[in-house]
């Protein structure tokens, strides 16, 4: 992607990470209610396939209206995938501590 493509990317997540927080916690909560996850490596695997299956489409909606042709799209999404993965369980995490500190369940 060209540097303006990169950063109008940028500037268009911010805001839209903030409008898709509470859909995000509902769809992370909604998994985890399904699963059931028990043990810490498939509560680390079902955060990650909710983080995935959530911001994975809501990205290429966004690459794809700043421009980005498919092959852009689709070379970013899997090279995004492996940093969303990585990240979603700490994500996770901080998610848990934010409700725990404000008192909602």
């Amino acid at each position: 992607m060209e540097p303006g493509e990169v950063l109008k990317t940028r500037l268009t997540m911010i805001p839209l990470m903030l409008f898709t927080g509470r859909p995000y916690g509902l769809w992370r909560d909604w998994f985890f209610s399904t699963t059931k996850p028990t043990v810490s490596w498939s509560k680390t695997l079902i955060d990650g396939l909710a983080f995935l299956s959530f911001q994975l489409p809501v990205y290429a909606v966004v690459l794809f209206f700043v421009g980005a042709d498919r092959s852009e799209i689709v070379l970013l999404l899997v090279s995004t995938a492996v940093l969303m993965f990585a990240v979603s369980r700490p994500f996770g995490l901080f998610l848990d501590a934010v409700r725990k500190v404000s008192g909602v369940t």
